[in-house]
C-alpha cells in the first residue's frame, strides 16, 4: 500500500464515515502479516488468534487518536508487539513461571501444535530463538522472518537503528552458537 492509499484509508477510519468498510479493508490488508508477527512471539495458533483479535479491537477503539507520527503499518505492529508481550507476561504470571520458562514451554508445545508445519530444523531454530532475551527475539523475528528493514523496526519498536543492528547481531551469534552446540 502506498503512502497516499494509506492516508486515504486513515482519513476514512478517523472521520467515522464508512468506518466499517474502511476497517474491513484495514483488516484485510494487515491481518495476515500481523498474524505471523504475533505467531512468532506467542507460538500457539489459538493464542495468536486471541491476541490478533485484541489488536484489532484496540485499533478500532483508538484509530482516532493515531496522530500519523509514523506509518499506520508501524503503529499496528507496535500495538501487536505490545499486546503479544502483555499476553506472554500475563500467561507467565498466571502459571507462576518466568518468561524464559514460558518460552521453553511454548517451544515444547509447538511439536504438538497441528497448525505448526515446520520440520526439525525449523523447530531447532525456534528453540534457539527461545533462549534469547525478549527484545532480541523480537528483533530477530522481525528481521529474519518478516524481513523488515531496520528503519521500519525502529518505528515499530521505538529504538534506534544502531541498537537494533546490535541486537540482531548478538541474537544471530547466540543462535549460531546454540545450533552448533547441539
Amino acid at each position: 500500500m502506498n503512502t497516499q492509499e494509506e492516508q486515504d484509508l486513515l482519513v476514512k477510519l478517523q472521520s467515522g464515515k464508512d468506518i466499517n468498510i474502511a476497517f474491513g479493508k484495514l483488516v484485510a490488508l494487515y491481518q495476515q502479516r500481523l498474524y505471523w508477527h504475533i505467531r512468532n512471539m506467542v507460538k500457539n495458533h489459538d493464542d495468536t488468534d486471541d491476541v490478533l483479535q485484541n489488536v484489532f479491537i484496540k485499533v478500532y477503539r483508538n484509530i482516532k487518536k493515531f496522530k500519523g507520527d509514523s506509518k499506520l503499518y508501524s503503529w499496528l505492529y507496535r500495538i501487536a508487539t505490545n499486546e503479544s508481550i502483555t499476553f506472554l507476561n500475563q500467561k507467565a504470571k498466571k502459571f507462576k513461571i518466568s518468561n524464559e520458562e514460558l518460552s521453553q514451554q511454548l517451544i515444547q508445545n509447538l511439536e504438538a501444535d497441528i497448525y505448526y508445519e515446520g520440520d526439525q530444523i525449523q523447530l531447532k531454530l525456534q528453540k534457539a530463538i527461545a533462549t534469547l532475551p525478549q527484545k532480541q527475539q523480537q528483533v530477530f523475528n522481525m528481521k529474519y522472518f518478516q524481513e523488515l528493514k531496520y528503519r521500519e523496526m525502529s518505528e515499530i519498536l521505538e529504538t534506534s537503528e544502531g541498537a537494533l543492528k546490535a541486537s540482531y547481531h548478538l541474537a544471530s551469534k547466540k543462535i549460531e552458537a546454540f545450533l552448533k552446540s547441539d
